[in-house]
């Protein structure tokens, strides 16, 4: 797949195939993504990859209560207790997000992507706002894994809302106490149509020229 095609149509998979995951898919995937930059090219990146069942229902009950404080604080819970209330293709994102974190344990691969803490740069650990920086040693390499993927015919969604669980995923899946987890990304054969390109704001609302606010040009 060429790579600006594959950059417009990777969208979020939430609906998934019960066909496994070939290892050697897998694997490929992998051996692509770990060219991503690093701070000082430490590459400080781990992947845990989680098949078995027992461990997957787990990770899902682990990850299902952080997903419904979310959905709580961000109004979706009640979205779905209204529906009428709200614009329909919101709704249905949302139930279909939510079918996602409740069945969580179907998704046939999961990946626990976490980073050693000693590896990460963290340049603005200073400043007095909260820090960001440290994530520019990681979440390249998960998008260079998100887009690997779907060179390879898979659906997949990453999201961060296992990590406030960390403690407990730790010793479910033997994770060192200098490794912290970054994210959470279940893969599958897509369930659904591969879009033909995803809808995002145009350049001009967020590139500028000079200074912040100036047309691009």
């Amino acid at each position: 797949m060429e790579l600006y095609e594959a950059m417009r149509c990777a969208p979020t998979s939430r609906r998934f195939a019960e066909d496994p995951v070939a290892p050697e898919v897998l694997r490929r995937a992998l051996d692509n993504a770990r060219f991503a930059p690093s701070g000082g090219n430490r590459q400080g990146w781990r992947v845990v990859v989680v098949r078995d069942a027992e461990r997957r229902r787990a990770l899902r009950d682990l990850y299902v209560p952080s997903w419904d404080a979310y959905m709580e604080q961000t109004g979706g819970a009640q979205m779905l207790r209204s529906p009428d209330d709200f614009d329909a293709a919101r709704v249905r994102m949302v139930r279909r997000a939510d079918e996602y974190a409740q069945r969580l344990h179907e998704v046939p691969l999961h990946l626990v992507v976490c980073v050693r803490l000693e590896d990460l740069a963290v340049t603005d650990a200073k400043l007095p706002r909260q820090s960001i920086v440290g994530g520019a040693s990681i979440y390249p390499f998960v998008q260079n894994l998100l887009l690997a993927l779907r060179n390879e015919g898979l659906g997949a969604a990453m999201t961060t809302l296992l990590v406030p669980a960390e403690a407990a995923v730790k010793p479910l899946l033997g994770i060192p106490d200098d490794v912290a987890l970054a994210a959470h990304i279940g893969v599958g054969q897509r369930a659904d149509d591969w879009p033909q390109r995803l809808s995002r704001k145009p350049v001009e609302e967020f590139a500028f020229s000079e200074r912040f606010g100036e047309p691009l040009s």
